[in-house]
């Protein structure tokens, strides 16, 4: 349940077939992902029982313009690259993103992510390969 950053090349340097390491990638960033959310869930309902506070800040910091800017769509496409798909999902629950919905952009998001960087590596290391023999 490591990242896509770290699995994916990890799985070329282990030599493994691209097509396990893509599904093997995504299933582990997709679980680590439904943990945080029902975990995400619990911890949100708590705090905002303890605390009485129904939002994350005053709008000011820059996570709150951009979630302004790109929405649900954007966190969720663009998490699993960039923080990965569990921080993405906590930011969202932090952000009172509907779960669900967030959920489904994540999973579009860690497929779309998982099979460009797995091509990268496939492309990549023929390309290294290439270079090296010949």
């Amino acid at each position: 349940m490591i990242g896509l950053w770290e699995g994916i090349p990890l799985g070329f340097v282990l030599r493994l077939p691209p097509l396990a390491i893509g599904l093997a990638s995504a299933l582990g960033s997709t679980t680590a992902t439904l943990i945080v959310m029902l975990l995400g869930e619990r911890v949100r309902a708590r705090l905002v029982r303890r605390t009485g506070a129904a939002s994350p800040g005053d709008g000011q910091r820059l996570i709150d313009r951009v979630w302004r800017r790109y929405g649900i769509i954007g966190l969720g496409v663009l998490a699993p690259c960039l923080t990965g798909a569990p921080i993405g999902i906590a930011l969202g629950l932090v952000l009172r993103a509907p779960a669900g919905r967030l959920l489904f952009w994540l999973l579009i998001g860690i497929v779309a992510w998982t099979v460009l960087l797995t091509g990268a590596g496939v492309y990549g290391t023929g390309g290294i390969r290439r270079l090296i023999v010949g």
